[in-house]
């Protein structure tokens, strides 16, 4: 009313500012001093903004390896299929072929990018950027012999059984090669993806430690950002520390690639997905840590139920089907190879019994899958009296704490250093293996005095057969300590697939080639 009088308008009274679109979260003084503000500060509102195409944001070594995948892949096929129409046709090709084979090079590239293979969130990083080429053979060979009987022309069976193949083959060693040039690269701090680590100081420690401790995966931690009631680490922060919750902030003054949240349920639902909306809109990938540790890919998948997607962790395959068939190839395998090796076998046991006196075999119990017991073989490789002079050597011991191993052991005999260096001793394990007591690949053989000092962690190292060699083997054998051999054991218990088996096989003959950790 114009005679009444004036009362002057309480913060109660005056409505709120709107947020313009895109502002992130508002911090108010009060809210500090309290202790209620939000402990995130993510954009409240995010604006429908057609992002930015990936080649215009990622960075310029993508691309570079990426039109260098191609290049290999063009170059795989035009070999595969020159070696295929030469070995069929020799110089009388037919137009048909001349076409084909031209065309075929391009629809090499097309299987592959189909199967990801151009993915950068896989270069030189885990074993899905080679898959996809195994992927790519496979659904080449189908789409030509789905193609030969719509139109029921004779495509010689030679030819394709041939020029894929060997395509496949060139593909993966080119890019093998290819990778390996990348993570030269990167271990000199090249091309790396600049990592904003998001959580407490705890997760984000553990995550941190994990994204850098493999250069070659190519993540390098610029800063870390934490929640504004993070109190609970001791001591100054450290420069790529930052005490304040402005995560958009924070990747735009450190202008990463990456930003990985670690496990934090004040950073979910709602919150993350604005954050994701508005990282797209920058161009940069979010990765989100679930606080899983020792799980593979293979045993993750994420189901969506009732608009939430969950993560599914596959049992463990320790038992059934899948381990009948480890167990048929490897007593194939080692069959095959002691016939192969008969002659290497025959002269490593003259030598053993010319050189020293004493049995040709060592034999030792060993505790094998489920507790059982077994007599384990080995060339002698020390002097028969090494079991009397042990406790004279324990103080001198190069070991991890709990095997004794020394580097220049005086108990060692001349040959049994060399047989050691390339592990050329632990072949008659082979006989083991064919007995069913040994796998080729599996955890460390224990001792029985070492399953007495098991932890109820540990003694799942036992849920599977012992192996010759295992991740132990191709991590540094002896040069690992005990609480690393454990954690390389169970990883590979909980993540076993025939897969794995290869690849560590296949990494086993390059570690005693070089013979590295062996002592």
């Amino acid at each position: 009313m114009s005679g009444g009088k004036h009362v002057p308008a309480t913060p109660q009274d005056v409505p709120p500012e709107q947020d313009p679109p895109g502002s992130r979260t508002p911090v108010r003084p009060s809210d500090l001093a309290d202790g209620h503000g939000p402990m995130w500060v993510v954009p409240h509102e995010v604006p429908a903004i057609v992002p930015l195409p990936s080649s215009s944001t990622e960075p310029r070594w993508i691309g570079v390896y990426r039109w260098a995948a191609v290049g290999g892949d063009l170059l795989a096929a035009v070999i595969g299929i020159s070696i295929a129409l030469l070995t069929r046709f020799g110089y009388h090709v037919g137009n048909g072929y001349l076409v084909m084979g031209s065309l075929l090079p391009l629809a090499w590239v097309a299987a592959v990018a189909l199967t990801k293979g151009y993915d950068p969130r896989y270069f030189g990083a885990g074993p899905e950027e080679l898959r996809s080429l195994l992927r790519a053979g496979v659904g080449l060979t189908a789409a030509i012999a789905m193609a030969s009987y719509a139109t029921r022309s004779e495509i010689a069976r030679g030819f394709v059984v041939l020029a894929i193949p060997v395509t496949v083959l060139a593909a993966l060693l080119l890019r093998y090669g290819l990778r390996k040039d990348l993570h030269r690269h990167r271990l000199r701090g090249r091309c790396m993806h600049r990592v904003l680590v998001v959580g407490r100081r705890g997760p984000a420690a553990t995550l941190c430690e994990h994204l850098e401790s493999r250069p070659s995966d190519g993540f390098r931690v610029v800063a870390t950002c934490r929640p504004r009631d993070d109190s609970r680490g001791t001591g100054p922060l450290r420069p790529d520390e930052l005490d304040e919750p402005d995560i958009l902030a924070a990747v735009d003054r450190h202008a990463v690639d990456v930003v990985a949240v670690a496990t934090d349920p004040e950073l979910a639902g709602q919150s993350l997905r604005r954050l994701s909306w508005a990282l797209e809109q920058r161009g940069i990938e979010l990765i989100v840590s679930p606080g899983i540790i020792e799980v593979a890919g293979p045993r993750i998948s994420v189901r969506p139920v009732a608009g939430l997607s969950l993560l599914h962790l596959e049992r463990p395959s320790v038992s059934g089907g899948p381990h009948l068939m480890k167990a048929i190839f490897d007593r194939i395998v080692a069959l095959a190879l002691i016939v192969l090796m008969a002659p290497l076998l025959i002269g490593l046991t003259l030598a053993v019994k010319l050189t020293s006196s004493g049995p040709v075999l060592f034999h030792q119990r060993r505790v094998g899958r489920a507790g059982t017991e077994f007599t384990m073989l080995k060339f002698r490789s020390m002097y028969t009296d090494a079991e009397q002079r042990l406790s004279d050597l324990y103080t001198l011991s190069d070991g991890n704490g709990v095997h004794f191993k020394m580097r220049q052991d005086p108990r060692v005999t001349p040959l049994g250093r060399w047989t050691r260096r390339f592990s050329l001793d632990e072949l008659p394990q082979l006989i083991n293996v064919l007995r069913g007591d040994m796998s080729l690949v599996g955890p460390r053989p224990p001792l029985a005095e070492e399953v007495a000092l098991y932890a109820a962690d540990d003694s799942r190292r036992m849920l599977v057969k012992p192996g010759m060699t295992g991740l132990w083997q191709v991590s540094g054998r002896s040069d690992l300590s005990w609480d690393e051999s454990v954690r390389l054991d169970l990883r590979y218990v909980d993540n076993w697939s025939m897969t794995l088996d290869l690849l560590i096989l296949w990494k086993t003959l390059r570690a005693v080639f070089y013979g590295s950790g062996a002592y």
